[in-house]
């Protein structure tokens, strides 16, 4: 592959890099110039099992075609592991540019029948995982004045979806942390955003296909490349993206979009007060037409990708 200096000598670290979007995540910046982290537990889709070989195999991907990577084997969901791979990025390479919280598990079911362990373990990955690692990068950001966090989010938790409690709770609790960090480190001049992915990969690879309207549906999935992700992860944590912080963006193959963020929609106000009569007379049939259905992502997102 061809080297570009788009982020050149950048060390970035990304979690759950080992496959899917994460790897084409690492191996773009391989190609950019930065020095890569890649971070994989090896773990399956459900978070079991440990098997490094996955985060080195893209380790010598970036090597083999002419740039710099060091493959790391911890979890997110510990803060004493997240801490080794800031502190290997730092050790290795001299400083850390960049985290991208890539990774994630599944573990699917509804509400209703969903356990403590199942609703804990995607929390762990999803957003403890992401504070541990940005919480234990932003010393060094903080005292070189620079440095981006990308974090990856879905609409299961920006619209919704069936059967996701866990993970759509997990992924717009991220999209508040990541406004809450864009905040907190404005100062410092480092910057914190939001991906919203569309695309096949092994974290979706077992949805299933029992119906018409499911088979349509991975037939569209399976069209949206995961290396379509890649172009504006490499930009978040570019010099170029300096002004670029507090934002969600959703890319759908050779779209991307520019997520809204909730704001007041409508509103009443009375001089004498509510009661319940009146909220039942007066506001809801007043603010009834601009409730939302409950639309799931595909309802949103319902036309084939460009």
């Amino acid at each position: 592959m061809q080297q570009g200096n788009f982020v050149k000598d950048k060390v970035v670290l990304v979690t759950g890099a080992g496959g899917g979007i994460g790897r084409d995540f690492a191996l773009a910046l391989g190609r950019e110039g930065a020095k890569v982290v890649v971070n994989d537990l090896g773990a399956s889709v459900a978070g079991e099992g440990r098997d490094i070989s996955r985060a080195q195999a893209v380790v010598d991907e970036i090597v083999a075609a002419g740039g710099t990577a060091v493959a790391n084997g911890d979890s997110v969901a510990d803060w004493d592991a997240a801490n080794r791979m800031v502190t290997q990025a730092v050790e290795t390479y001299g400083r850390i540019d960049g985290v991208i919280n890539n990774a994630g598990i599944l573990r699917d079911r509804f509400f209703f029948n969903m356990s403590v362990d199942e609703w804990r373990a995607v929390i762990d990955v999803h957003l403890n995982g992401a504070f541990y690692v940005s919480r234990a990068a932003a010393p060094h950001f903080k005292s070189q004045g620079s440095g981006s966090y990308v974090h990856m989010v879905s609409t299961s938790g920006l619209i919704g979806n069936l059967g996701q409690a866990n993970y759509s709770a997990a992924k717009l609790g991220l999209a508040a942390l990541s406004k809450s960090i864009a905040m907190d480190m404005a100062k410092f001049k480092v910057r914190s955003n939001c991906i919203s992915p569309f695309a096949w990969s092994r974290m979706i690879g077992s949805m299933p296909t029992e119906t018409e309207e499911q088979k349509a549906r991975v037939v569209r999935l399976q069209r949206m490349e995961t290396a379509k992700i890649a172009p504006l992860a490499v930009y978040l944590v570019s010099d170029a993206a300096a002004d670029v912080s507090g934002q969600i963006f959703a890319v759908r193959a050779n779209e991307i979009f520019l997520m809204s963020q909730s704001r007041p929609l409508r509103g009443m106000h009375t001089e004498e007060g509510w009661t319940p009569q009146t909220v039942a007379e007066r506001v809801i049939p007043a603010l009834k037409p601009n409730f939302y259905k409950l639309d799931r992502s595909q309802d949103v997102f319902d036309w084939d990708p460009v």
